[in-house]
């Protein structure tokens, strides 16, 4: 016999299976099987098992047997025995919950009605038809080997060819479509690189003083220490790199978060910099297709594609979603980039890829960013209109965030009132380099194209609403 079921509705109304299979003693089975019972909660807490001899004849097996099976179970504290009371299933062997299933059940964070937290753009802006419309047509064209696994770790060809030609044309970058390297997003590419600047025995990373704590943590969790630029109206302070820092990471067409741009003079000052220590400038050109107010900014890689490191992402211009992102990397640094991405993973779908190439090539990409930056100039226009005379407004001459300034003493009481609004705010202070001395700025980072359209009104009365 390799396995038996045992039946005995009689007094618990339970079917038990005890698989004897695998060598294993009758005994070894039914202390099994009621253990697993009472696990699962199949006998449940409180009930009461037949007697030895009865469960010992509905098995056909010997009352030992089974009176040795109660005893271990009653030892492990699974059962309990009573004179008068019989065998039952202990009180405290109540079933273990699966994790899903308890973490089902956990509350769900609470998520504010409201939220002008930077760094989203407006995700019901995403052009679904033109992106299905694009997704047919390259479908339609792809040819068989786009299906397979793929054998060059920069991404595909056509991606790489339309981005190169939309590059030089609306950020003046020089992209040759060789040179261009496609990743799942910024963090991905910084990734890469910090790996690969390790690797060259980079130990510093210049960094600006106001920055994004995730990409600090990055750098350093590579091994690389990473150094605070001050910022201020001209950007960061370039002329200030040594050559201590084997790189430097910017945002040069519109600092993040404080919204400037960095001067000419600053931009030739890095690019000396570059020239002089041999560093590399990592150019993070985050939401370079939206201006509003004055000449577009080109990218800095253009002054000296040698030394310089475009990084770009439809993060902004379409949605973080695609996790869909480029690198533009200097010929001598591409093998190394090529090596690394190739060792670790090979990004976004191959389907997802010809779909932006083919969405780029129609003139859809285009369109869709036209349509965006009139539709966040308006909400800057609105929100400046709205908090004009309370508070001082900068950055906003480009980009999806705008900084507010505060009277001093009322950041606290203003995230308070943000709080009874149930509107989420990030204040500057949150994006200050822990070594960068900077003076404390009341100021918040207010991130005005996060909101969907129909929240855009309300979500503009919270804000004035907690202001002073």
């Amino acid at each position: 016999m390799t396995e038996s079921w045992a039946t005995f509705r009689a007094g618990v109304g339970a079917d038990l299976h005890l698989d004897l299979a695998a060598g294993r003693g009758l005994r070894a089975g039914l202390v099994e099987a009621l253990r697993e019972a009472a696990r699962s909660g199949r006998l449940a807490p409180g009930t009461r098992l037949p007697s030895s001899r009865s469960f010992a004849a509905d098995l056909g097996i010997a009352r030992n047997t089974v009176a040795e099976a109660y005893a271990e179970l009653v030892a492990e504290g699974w059962l309990t025995a009573r004179q008068g009371s019989g065998t039952r299933v202990a009180e405290r062997a109540r079933p273990r919950r699966p994790a899903g299933a308890a973490r089902a059940r956990r509350p769900a964070p609470h998520r504010p009605a409201y939220s002008l937290v930077p760094g989203t753009p407006d995700l019901g802006g995403f052009p679904r038809a033109g992106w299905l419309a694009a997704a047919r047509r390259a479908l339609t064209d792809a040819p068989n080997e786009a299906f397979g696994y793929g054998d060059d770790a920069r991404g595909r060809v056509e991606l790489r060819e339309a981005l190169a030609g939309y590059l030089a044309r609306a950020r003046g970058v020089y992209a040759d479509p060789e040179r261009i390297v496609l990743c799942a997003g910024f963090v991905h590419a910084l990734t890469l690189l910090a790996g690969v600047l390790r690797a060259r025995r980079v130990r510093q990373v210049a960094v600006e003083g106001y920055s994004l704590d995730l990409h600090r943590e990055l750098l350093t969790g590579a091994g690389l220490r990473t150094r605070p630029l001050t910022v201020d109206a001209a950007g960061a302070r370039t002329p200030d790199l040594t050559g201590e820092s084997g790189a430097v990471l910017l945002t040069p067409a519109h600092q993040f978060p404080t919204g400037v741009a960095l001067t000419p003079a600053r931009r030739a000052a890095a690019v000396d910099w570059a020239r002089t220590t041999g560093g590399l400038i990592l150019e993070d050109d985050y939401d370079g297709e939206f201006r509003y107010d004055r000449q577009a900014v080109g990218a800095l890689q253009g002054l000296d594609p040698d030394r310089v490191v475009y990084l770009g992402t439809a993060s902004k211009s379409l949605a973080p979603g695609l996790r869909m992102g480029w690198m533009v990397v200097p010929p001598g640094l591409l093998d190394e980039v090529v090596e690394a991405k190739g060792r670790t993973d090979w990004t976004s779908s191959a389907l997802e890829q010809l779909t932006l190439a083919e969405f780029i090539r129609s003139g859809a990409y285009d369109r869709h960013v036209r349509g965006m930056r009139l539709q966040y100039r308006r909400r800057r226009d609105e929100l400046v209109a709205a908090v004009s005379g309370r508070v001082a407004v900068s950055g906003i001459a480009a980009g999806l965030h705008a900084v507010l300034d505060l009277p001093v003493g009322t950041q606290g009481p203003v995230l308070r009132a943000a709080a009874w609004q149930d509107l989420a705010l990030e204040t500057l202070s949150r994006y200050v380099h822990p070594e960068a001395g900077l003076l404390p700025r009341e100021a918040l980072v207010v991130g005005y194209g996060t909101p969907p359209t129909s929240a855009w009104t309300p979500t503009l009365a919270a804000l004035t609403a907690s202001l002073p």
